[in-house]
């Protein structure tokens, strides 16, 4: 096979990555156990301690078990039965940690599963994907394992997506070497292999990444949908309302209104129509509700933020080392991204306001963790890395960082051991 063309070599990096990470993930617990419990944030000792899992069913399934772990029981129980599943746990209106009370969705009444803390794009992406495999009796899959391999596909999709993306949005700067370039580093970040998992992370970044491209593009409408897709995935997405308002401004006309005016008019609104949408429906208002009062998080909760942030510095002068070495790589990853949003600022705006817009609300979400999964929605990140990867010393020894430390979360991660 030739593999001279760009986008070929693309495919292929992106399919050697598939391979080697899903192997490496299954072949981590047949030569190595894990001490537990995982110290590295407060609540994390009795949620990793053994048996820990053992009353969550989604969880146990031993089909593809090492890309399944913590929010994935979510996603495969949307998938494989819907919101109202009685098999995850579900609050009533009034919880409170102090004396928490649970109840069983679908039977009790008010009760809310803790599945509507999950917008409704990705596991009904792998719904979908998954009605073609249940026919496929060769593959003798328990529902639970066909939701899973759905699930994988759609985060390996999207993160092909997200690689062609960037190639596209850097390739004009820095050539094909430098296009090439950010889409490696982006599959090899320390946080990459999440674009392998059960979770959000490819189909976002690639909705998210698409939808920057094709404006680049001035395909207005793909950029439209990708963005809709984007925010119905996570809600983070409705930031993708800047580079399109950028882009609108730069088209605009003030002294002439047509037909492709008003086009590009509406497709800025669209994630913001998305979300107002999602918001508002009885989806929205019980996401509200559970994400709040369970998982104790809420759009630009300042001052809870910055109580948890301050906390978490302080854990790096602490006797806790598990502690100390996952908030050090949250703290860098977080210097990462600003840095590089502010590099890029001038020649590429869009991208760096979104990219912003991406760390300031995930930061102000009220907990202090998972920066370092997060900023892989910043495309600066990417652009940066490949400007400085033209020094090859910078591209082998930023490889070799990026990928022991992705084996290391990855590795964590098949445990059920917290990867952020």
């Amino acid at each position: 096979m030739q593999t001279d063309h760009p986008i070929r070599k693309l495919f292929l990096i992106w399919l050697a990555w598939a391979f080697i990470l899903i192997a490496y993930q299954a072949i981590v617990p047949m030569r190595l156990s894990l001490q537990r419990p995982d110290y590295a944030l407060s609540w994390t000792p009795p949620e990793t301690a053994p048996h820990s899992q053992d009353d969550k069913p989604y969880l146990n399934d031993p089909f593809m078990n090492a890309q399944v772990s913590w929010d994935s029981e979510f996603y495969l129980s949307i998938a494989t039965v819907g919101y109202d599943d009685p098999a995850v746990r579900a609050i009533p209106p009034g919880f409170f940690w102090d004396r928490p009370q649970f109840c069983v969705a679908g039977q009790d009444k008010p009760c809310y599963s803790l599945n509507y803390a999950f917008l409704p794009a990705y596991p009904y992406l792998a719904r979908l994907i998954a009605f073609p495999l249940r026919a496929l009796r060769a593959l003798r899959l328990t529902p639970i394992a066909t939701s899973t391999l759905a699930a994988v596909i759609v985060s390996l999709l999207g993160a092909l997506g997200a690689m062609l993306a960037l190639y596209d949005l850097v390739k004009d700067e820095l050539a094909e070497a430098g296009g090439l370039r950010a889409a490696f580093y982006l599959i090899i970040f320390p946080s990459g292999f999440f674009l392998a998992q059960v979770y959000t992370e490819g189909l976002f970044v690639g909705a998210a990444f698409g939808c920057l491209a094709l404006l680049r593009r001035k395909q207005w409408l793909g950029a439209g949908l990708l963005a809709v897709l984007a925010t119905w995935t996570r809600a983070v997405g409705i930031a993708l309302v800047i580079p399109l308002a950028i882009a609108w401004r730069r088209e605009f006309d003030g002294w002439y209104i047509d037909r492709a005016t008003i086009i590009r008019s509406l497709v800025v609104v669209m994630p913001l129509a998305a979300y107002l949408v999602w918001r508002f429906s009885a989806w929205g208002q019980a996401f509200t509700l559970v994400e709040h009062t369970y998982f104790s998080r809420e759009p630009l909760a300042l001052e809870r933020s910055f109580g948890a942030w301050n906390q978490a510095w302080q854990t790096l002068f602490n006797d806790n080392l598990q502690a100390r070495a996952y908030y050090a790589v949250e703290f860098a990853a977080i210097v990462l991204g600003l840095v590089a949003c502010v590099w890029t600022l001038k020649k590429h705006p869009s991208l760096s306001l979104f990219g912003l817009a991406v760390i300031v609300v995930s930061l102000t979400s009220g907990a202090a963790q998972g920066m370092h999964r997060y900023v892989l929605a910043v495309p600066s990140i990417f652009v940066v890395l490949s400007r400085l990867g033209k020094s090859e010393p910078f591209d082998r020894g930023w490889t070799l960082l990026s990928a022991l430390l992705m084996g290391l979360y990855a590795t964590l991660y098949a445990f059920d051991m917290w990867a952020g």
